[in-house]
This record gives structure tokens, C-alpha cells and sequence, in this order.
């Protein structure tokens, strides 16, 4: 045993994780070179090295789950890693000219992969599933709990910030007689929302949200603030002001973390979300300081575990579909290693969910929470 593989094995044993063990959460080494790779690469060696097969693991998400609340994630940090960090603070990586990549890199990996992975709506946010039992159902109750909590009435004019494929804008249109305007910077998402909501009251947009200049009764954000930024919360907040009627309501739904960062892990930020950023509760209450009062704060983090375990259960269900589409193994590696690893992370209590319901003056004899 060299020095490389000594260290990985103690250092994993702290999380009663065990080099080629018994217990489905146990690493499986396919080849040795995982642990020099492991050992200079990080948090981003362990996704890469998974995803060229140098090892595997039955229950993945167990894994992730216990080296997370085993405070083992920072254990190796090569000095490497911090260049990405120190990068972030002199360059706006979500900035005007830069929006339209997240979805081309991500949203745009084709309809075919996420028709199969998601719900009928194709909802790709965090479900709801306190009275659910299967992920249609804690979708709509998702959507539906979003639509109860700012109050939709028949008629009302609602902005969807990050649209995606208009799950949103199609549920709160057929169920609460609202029209509805999204916005996306994912060219796939808008031609399928565009025809499957052709017949409702729904204007789907391909469009930076900072080029939005109009008025709305209320404005909702459903899993689009990771990928704004921290130099550019002020700028959000500001565009919803200036957009929001004085008596509306504004729903902001986003994972976040209460670990400070500047960035998501490193394999997350290169292979998935590139410059995606979960943001911190100090850094959204000041990007509202002076311009919102919040009136309830709903954490439902837990909720994403079970989301994203169905997620993974429909790719499983679907993989020669997929493969022969052109989704190949590497590909499911890599997806198997992120959906997994965020229920893990979910489920570690490491990242939430919020949602947070905001207002510009204040609901006049006070807001009532809805849950």
C-alpha cells in the first residue's frame, strides 16, 4: 500500500466508508490511479475519477451523504482549486454577455434527456412532497403552493423569472386564470414551452432577465437565482422592483447554503452549472436591503432528496432509451454522480431550499404564512 492509498483509506474511515468493503456505500477501486488522482484533485478529482470509471459505488448518494456530515469535503484542497475562487472575485462569471451560456451547457443538453428524467410538466426545481407520494404529484403541489403563497386571482399579470420549459407559467395559467410571462436564457426550453402553452394566456421569452422593463401584480423565481451571481443580486433585485406593482408580492425559490463560498464545488462548476453560485442568507438579505421587507422565509431543503432520487430512478428507467439517443456511458456517469451527489448534499443538510415571499411596503395587517 502506498502513501497515496493510506491516506485515502484513513481518511474515508472517518466517515465508516471502506476502501472495496461490503456495505453499499463503500468505494469499489477499479484502478489505483484513483488515489493520487484523488489526493491532487480534490472535491473535483473524486467526480472526475468517478466518471472515468476508476471507481464506483452501489449507493453513491449514502457516500456523499456521509462524507458531507463527516466534515470531510475540505479534507484535500490542492492549492490548484483556489485559482477558480480567486477568479470569481475579479470577474462577473454571470455578467449580461455571459447569461446565455448556463443554457446552452445545461438546459440545452436536449428535450429527449429531460422529457425522460422529469415530471409530465417537466419541472426542474425541487418538489413538494408533504402530501405526495410519487414526483407528479409533489410537483404540482409544488407549483400550486408557490401560486397559494403570492395569492394568484383570475386575471393578474405574473412574470416567471427562469421559466424553463413554462411548468410555471402552464399550471398557474390553467389553474388560477393569470397570464403569464417567462423568461429563459435556454433556446430549447422556449421552442418547447412555446408550443406546448401556445393555446393558454403564457408569453415565453428568450431573454436576460435584465433586459425585463414592465409591470406585473406579481413576480415569481423558481430555481433560476443560483446561476445570478453575487455581484449581480443587487442588479436582480432592482429589476424586480422596478417591475413589481407597489401592492405585489414576489416569490424568490433558490437552493442556498449556509456555508460561505464563491462558487458551487469545482466538478459542479465544470461539468454542470458553469459559473453557478449558491448563495449565502447574509448576501440575500443585503442585495434587499432597502428595497423589499420579507414576510415569510420557508426552508423545504429536505424536499430535494426525494426529487432528485426520482430524478435518477427515471434515468435508470430510461437508460437504453437514452443511450441509444446518443447519451452515452460517460454521460450517465456524470449524471449519475450529480443528481446522486446533490441528494446526498440535500440530505446532509449541507445546501437548502428556500422559498422567501417578499413585498415592497409591507402587507398591511401582516402576511399569513401558507405551508
Amino acid at each position: 500500500m502506498n502513501k497515496a492509498e493510506a491516506a485515502i483509506r484513513g481518511l474515508v474511515e472517518l466517515a465508516d466508508i471502506e476502501i472495496n468493503g461490503s456495505q453499499p456505500h463503500d468505494i469499489q477501486v477499479n484502478d489505483t490511479r484513483f488515489y493520487q488522482k484523488l489526493l491532487s484533485g480534490g472535491a473535483l478529482g473524486l467526480g472526475e475519477t468517478y466518471m472515468q470509471g476508476l471507481w464506483d459505488c452501489e449507493a453513491l448518494d449514502v457516500l456523499i451523504y456521509r462524507l458531507l456530515r463527516a466534515d470531510l469535503e475540505h479534507a484535500i484542497s490542492p492549492l490548484k482549486l483556489l485559482w477558480p475562487v480567486i477568479w470569481s472575485k475579479l470577474v462577473n462569471m454571470q455578467s449580461h454577455n455571459r447569461a446565455f451560456r448556463i443554457g446552452e451547457r445545461h438546459y440545452d443538453l436536449g428535450n429527449d434527456l429531460y422529457e425522460r428524467m422529469l415530471d409530465p410538466r417537466m419541472t426542474y426545481t425541487c418538489g413538494y412532497w408533504k402530501d405526495a407520494d410519487n414526483l407528479s404529484d409533489a410537483q404540482e403541489a409544488k407549483l400550486d403552493l408557490v401560486c397559494r403563497k403570492v395569492g394568484l386571482e383570475p386575471g393578474m399579470r405574473v412574470l416567471d423569472i427562469g421559466c424553463g420549459w413554462g411548468s410555471f407559467a402552464g399550471f398557474a395559467a390553467e389553474r388560477y386564470g393569470v397570464k403569464v410571462v417567462g423568461v429563459t436564457v435556454s433556446r430549447e426550453q422556449i421552442a418547447y414551452g412555446q408550443e406546448r402553452y401556445k393555446d393558454l394566456d403564457v408569453d415565453l421569452r428568450l431573454q436576460d432577465y435584465r433586459d425585463v422593463n414592465e409591470h406585473f401584480d406579481r413576480i415569481i423565481s423558481i430555481g433560476m437565482f443560483e446561476h445570478v451571481g453575487p455581484k449581480n443580486y443587487r442588479t436582480y433585485m432592482k429589476m424586480v422592483e422596478r417591475c413589481l406593482e407597489d401592492d405585489g408580492l414576489f416569490l424568490l425559490h433558490t437552493i442556498g447554503t449556509n456555508t460561505r463560498a464563491t462558487d458551487v464545488d469545482p466538478w459542479t462548476n465544470k461539468y454542470i452549472f458553469p459559473g453557478g453560485v449558491l448563495p449565502v442568507p447574509e448576501q440575500i438579505d443585503k442585495a434587499v436591503s432597502g428595497v423589499f421587507i420579507m414576510e415569510d422565509l420557508h426552508n423545504m431543503g429536505t424536499h430535494y432528496d426525494p426529487t432528485l432520487m426520482a430524478w435518477m430512478a427515471n434515468i435508470d428507467e430510461h437508460r437504453e432509451q437514452l443511450d441509444s439517443l446518443g447519451y452515452d456511458d460517460r454521460f450517465y456517469r456524470m449524471w449519475r454522480y450529480f443528481l446522486l451527489s446533490s441528494a446526498g448534499s440535500a440530505r446532509a443538510r449541507r445546501n437548502q431550499l428556500w422559498q422567501i415571499v417578499y413585498s415592497k411596503k409591507g402587507v398591511e395587517g401582516g402576511y399569513t404564512s401558507i405551508r
